[in-house]
């Protein structure tokens, strides 16, 4: 099934313990053509994905932040 997944930039300081990636991963979800064909639906995906999206600006900036410090 298609996935959706929005992921920081910036690596995480510990793996994922299920998945053993060092990304910060904020929002992993699987999406299906139905799900959009239904205009609620949607329109709740699309905000989830607004939110995810902050969350990863946000986990970049704090990552940046804590590389360029001693």
């Amino acid at each position: 099934m298609p996935s959706l997944i929005i992921a920081a930039e910036a690596a995480a300081d510990e793996p994922v313990a299920l998945s053993h990636d060092r990304h910060a991963f904020q929002l992993k979800e699987r999406v299906t053509a139905s799900d959009v064909s239904h205009p609620h639906v949607a329109a709740q995906l699309i905000h989830r994905i607004g939110w995810a999206l902050l969350d990863a600006e946000r986990a970049e900036i704090d990552g940046t932040r804590r590389a360029s410090c001693p």
